[in-house]
């Protein structure tokens, strides 16, 4: 059951995100069996296409997967993305039949404003391990050395809330933050396991391909 109404204003988000943020827990995560990538694409300004698939963490092979159409009902604000992205998602993960291990989020989980990114807000409302897998980087950085698996820590207002991960050697890094449930070694090692061949983790690229197959 979502714990708070879905807000109308911008005041009313962030004070959301604000009484949401203690509950987020930073521990290690149960065995992760199997991961969802969870990805949404917009069709037009407001019409929203959330992708999510689940994938087998050893064979990385699609073993479930929904789609969800669906309105946004919030507009663009930087730093409250989850208030237009979460409702079509959690509406998708109601679609699955396999319950995922861990949430892949494509985009940020402590790595915000407000510590309390799309990763954050969908695992505290789901229960469920979750991590943001951002393309771009919410903070600064040094450029980890070049080899896959090095990595460099992100900064945020002089504080750690992630890493520049490098997935493929001489590729650019993506940057990995906790959401929910788990540490930052795990987020990274899980990250890399889902990363054999590409820049992007598995569950985002079939995440993805999901949506951009929708008519």
């Amino acid at each position: 059951m979502i714990p708070h109404e879905w807000p109308k204003t911008e005041s009313e988000a962030v004070a959301i995100q604000e009484r949401l943020r203690p509950l987020v827990r930073i521990e290690e995560p149960p065995p992760i069996r199997t991961a969802a990538g969870l990805d949404v694409a917009y069709r037009d300004e407001d019409e929203i296409v959330a992708a999510i698939t689940v994938l087998d963490v050893t064979t990385l092979s699609v073993v479930d997967s929904a789609v969800v159409r669906g309105k946004a009902e919030f507009p663009y604000i930087p730093g409250l993305f989850a208030f237009r992205e979460a409702p079509p998602l959690l509406a998708a993960l109601d679609e699955l039949s396999v319950r995922p291990d861990v949430l892949v989020c494509d985009g940020q989980g402590l790595a915000h404003p407000r510590r309390f990114g799309l990763a954050c807000h969908l695992g505290v409302l789901t229960g469920l391990p979750a991590i943001g897998v951002g393309k771009t980087a919410m903070g600064s950085y040094e450029p980890p050395g070049e080899e896959r698996g090095e990595w460099s820590p992100l900064h945020l207002d002089d504080e750690v809330v992630g890493r520049a991960l490098r997935t493929q050697s001489g590729v650019k890094p993506v940057f990995v933050s906790v959401g929910h449930r788990c540490t930052l070694d795990a987020a990274c090692e899980l990250v890399l396991r889902l990363t054999p061949k590409y820049r992007l983790p598995e569950t985002t690229r079939t995440a993805d391909h999901l949506g951009r197959m929708q008519p």
